[in-house]
């Protein structure tokens, strides 16, 4: 939007015509051996400063191009000005910040209602808030708890948000530590789930009477579609591969019984298969048919192009550290959010930051 043309309008397009065709276009490789890691590494892209400071930063949502940001430790939601200054919005009461777990997910709806995803005393839960005012005076309003209960622990909570264009919102829920939940449909652990914006069951879900979306997973953290509504889903392996799914409703993708490719008839494999040391694939964003993948251990923006997604290349590496979310933002720029102060990486001065990539053709 132009109202992100100053500070956050970042790059010029003609200036970045060479550097968007390695991002946009490296991913053309020939297919990789499915059995190793996959991608290949890319010459550095600009990233430009959009809001510096931030304490373990986990989600950006955009309300008519005004940002807020999610950290999860604080559980403050913050807005992001113009000339990259914060203000708080609000803390989402009852946050148990430990380890993983904390404010995690935030996501909007037509009707511009917050939806966070956060860990409490008793589990993981939804909840839906009212925001007052405009920018600058933003306020949260009161919770409705549209879900609770979700598997919890200080590992694997999922916690991405984010509303398909079936206008449904879905939400990752991780195993919590407890792996055989990925397979049990009784259990909401080791799932993606779909559901209302009141958090009731979709009449046309592939399990009746539950939430259940996909299962079999160990702790997906990023979810994207594709313009012709493929969902895509980023997954966290254990010791062996981190994933990049394909989700089809209904569909078992194997943990913790396979992990990675196992070309077995009763399991979903992924499109595409890391080792967690050169990933930990976390937020994603998809932006004219290429995905963006934020990577934790492996501290690279990923691209994985849509028409293809058995290749992918690597940018950014080891510049800005670990990388939690990549956003598609309104002025059609790549936002990219860092996680190095989550007690797991080697904050600079300036961390956490958000950055900006233009990533228009």
């Amino acid at each position: 939007m132009d109202s992100h043309d100053g500070v956050r309008g970042i790059l010029m397009a003609a200036a970045l015509g060479p550097v968007l065709a390695v991002l946009l276009t490296a991913c053309a490789t020939d297919p990789p051996d499915p059995a190793a890691p996959q991608g290949t590494s890319a010459a550095s892209v600009p990233a430009e400063p959009v809001a510096a400071g931030l304490e373990a930063p986990w989600s950006v949502a955009f309300l008519d191009g005004t940002p807020l940001v999610s950290e999860r430790d604080s559980a403050r939601i913050l807005e992001v000005a113009d000339d990259g200054t914060t203000r708080e919005v609000g803390v989402v009461e009852g946050v148990d910040a430990a380890g993983e777990g904390g404010l995690l997910g935030l996501a909007l709806d037509d009707e511009d209602r917050l939806y966070a995803y956060s860990t409490g005393t008793d589990g993981n839960r939804v909840q839906r808030y009212d925001l007052a005012g405009g920018p600058g005076a933003l306020t949260l309003g009161e919770p409705t708890t549209i879900l609770d209960g979700l598997p919890s622990a200080s590992v694997h909570d999922g916690g991405r948000l984010a509303f398909g264009p079936d206008g449904m919102l879905y939400a990752t829920v991780g195993d919590a530590g407890d792996r055989d939940s990925a397979q049990d449909l009784g259990s909401l652990g080791g799932k993606i789930l779909r559901m209302t914006p009141d958090g009731d069951v979709p009449t046309d879900n592939p399990f009746a009477g539950s939430l259940v979306y996909s299962y079999g997973h160990r702790n997906v953290q990023g979810l994207a579609w594709a313009d012709d509504g493929t969902l895509f889903a980023t997954e966290f392996g254990q010791d062996t591969w981190d994933e990049l799914n394909v989700i089809t409703p209904g569909a078992n993708y194997g943990w913790p019984e396979v992990e990675g490719i196992a070309e077995r008839d009763d399991f979903v494999d992924p499109v595409q298969q890391w080792s967690p040391a050169d990933a930990s694939p976390s937020g994603m964003a998809h932006v004219d048919g290429t995905l963006f993948v934020a990577n934790l251990r492996g501290q690279v923006l990923r691209t994985v192009p849509v028409s293809d997604p058995t290749t992918s290349s690597e940018h950014l590496a080891g510049e800005h550290g670990r990388l939690r979310d990549a956003v598609a933002a309104p002025d059609g720029a790549l936002w990219i959010v860092t996680n190095n102060t989550d007690g797991r990486g080697d904050p600079g001065p300036d961390d956490d930051r958000i950055l900006a990539v233009d990533v228009r053709p």
